[in-house]
């Protein structure tokens, strides 16, 4: 009988579970531990914080859904991993605060992030000055305060909304570029759009770069890039663009940034969304003696170590796509995966770049989504293979991974819009793809429309019903 421990829900680990609970059935073991006893559908939390989607509409209980795999579900937080002994333990979060330990056979690390809100200073709701939309709590006070930002525009006064990214090396552009449109059409629909200055604020070279270094389009004969395409929104928007710029600080009613040129400023705001840096969750990484080993599992940033090829130059890496982990396991202790923002990627997909100080201005690469979920399939199935036959069979890299985004640019289905974007392979491959930008230019699409809104509301429905493990739910792509 095989053990297997995932630790976190989101969308890789709670992705894996249902793969792990539908293939090994009641012979083996499989145990789920998330601090939550919910799963998030993350994407919709942009509505949520415009007070255009119930809470409750993005979270089913995981308890309901793991008792029909078979999956043990645990409430609760690791706080130490033991690759030499083969258990995890930490303390339950469901009330009763007990010790745990769990002995695995495999271990899946897959927690997300750590909202990294401290590399900033005074970033962030605990702060008082920002806000975010990365989790629900966050997501109804961001609601909370843009709501009474919209009541003093009834009530005349001009209000000035900052929204994008808190930090020079944060991710999740596409969600400050989400948060931004919807909250702009959502102040048409309200008849208060007028009495707004919304500025886009984001550590991106230039817009569109979405930390996958930008994509470029053949429409109608004409090559178009999602920097042109991102522009022409804003401009149609009435948004303004400051890029290329890393935060250095937030204090109440403005936050200090360095530009890429090395200029310094600051843009003040009325309201304040403003995503942090994602980093690897704080556990410790123990051997039977009790000694460190975290340098064998963990970068720097606590982002799990897999099968990729670190420390190569940027130039290196874009010649080399075989860099990119393949099977999403540690190299060290071959029972230890991980998926999702948990795994170190070798490097970034976007040029790194700083400030003449040596500040990084520098988009990390996006592991959610899709991607998360491609990849919690990926583990899953594998970590079969290897209790069933002894030998992994499934592989697939980011230079070979199709990726689709459809980012909402307002919610009405009658005069909303969404852009749709088809990204293949996620990171470039020069090698398959001898072009300028190492793409399938069949394949990569970009467009947007009302469409699109009743797709982002129809993917919606669809993965809260995929995720809930209900009938057809395999069929339904990650």
């Amino acid at each position: 009988m095989a053990r297997i421990v995932v630790v976190g829900a989101g969308f890789a680990g709670h992705t894996a579970a249902l793969y792990l609970g539908d293939k090994l059935g009641s012979g083996h073991t499989v145990t789920v531990v998330n601090r939550s006893d919910r799963f998030v559908y993350i994407p919709s939390l942009v509505w949520v914080g415009i007070d255009r989607m119930d809470p409750e509409k993005t979270r089913f209980p995981l308890s309901d859904v793991y008792a029909k795999f078979g999956i043990r579900f645990v409430q609760g937080q690791v706080t130490e991993v033991h690759p030499d002994e083969q258990y995890v333990s930490g303390q339950t979060e469901d009330g009763t605060d007990q010790d745990f330990r769990l002995d695995y056979d495999y271990l899946l690390l897959a927690t997300g992030p750590k909202l990294d809100f401290a590399a900033t200073p005074g970033l962030g709701p605990s702060a008082g000055n920002s806000w975010s939309i990365c989790t629900p709590p966050h997501a109804m006070e961001a609601r909370n305060h843009y709501v009474e930002a919209v009541e003093r525009m009834r009530r005349g006064e001009r209000q000035r909304l900052a929204i994008g990214t808190g930090h020079g090396a944060a991710t999740c552009q596409g969600a400050a570029l989400e948060y931004i449109s919807n909250v702009h059409k959502d102040l048409v629909r309200r008849g208060v759009r007028d009495k707004a200055d919304l500025v886009y604020l984001s550590n991106e070279p230039a817009l569109g770069d979405f930390g996958i270094d930008g994509l470029v389009v053949n429409s109608r004969g004409k090559r178009t890039s999602s920097a042109d395409f991102i522009e022409a929104v804003f401009r149609d928007y009435g948004i303004e663009a400051q890029t290329g710029r890393a935060v250095t600080g937030v204090e109440p009613g403005r936050a200090a940034w360095e530009h890429l040129d090395g200029t310094r400023g600051e843009t003040p705001f009325d309201f304040a969304m403003l995503i942090p840096r994602f980093t690897g969750v704080d556990m410790q990484y123990l051997d039977k003696d009790g000694n460190d080993v975290s340098a064998a599992l963990v970068n720097p940033a606590r982002l799990v170590k897999v099968d990729g090829r670190y420390g190569l130059p940027y130039d290196e890496l874009r010649k080399d796509p075989d860099a990119w982990p393949a099977v999403y396991q540690n190299p060290t202790y071959a029972n230890v995966f991980a998926a999702g923002i948990a795994f170190a990627p070798p490097g970034p997909i976007s040029r790194p770049q700083q400030t003449p100080s040596g500040l990084p201005v520098a988009p990390a690469p996006p592991r959610t989504g899709m991607v998360a979920g491609i990849i919690g399939r990926i583990v899953a199935l594998n970590i079969v293979d290897l209790v069933t036959r002894g030998r992994m069979t499934h592989a697939e890299r980011m230079t070979e991974m199709a990726a689709a985004c459809i980012a909402s640019m307002g919610d009405s289905l009658w005069d909303g819009a969404a852009a749709v974007i088809m990204v293949y392979p996620v990171v470039p491959d020069h090698r398959r793809y001898p072009n300028e930008d190492g793409r399938d230019a069949f394949v990569t699409h970009m467009e947007m429309g009302l469409a699109g809104a009743w797709m982002k509301r129809m993917i919606h429905t669809t993965f809260m019903h995929k995720l809930q493990g209900r009938i057809g739910w395999k069929i339904i792509p990650e």
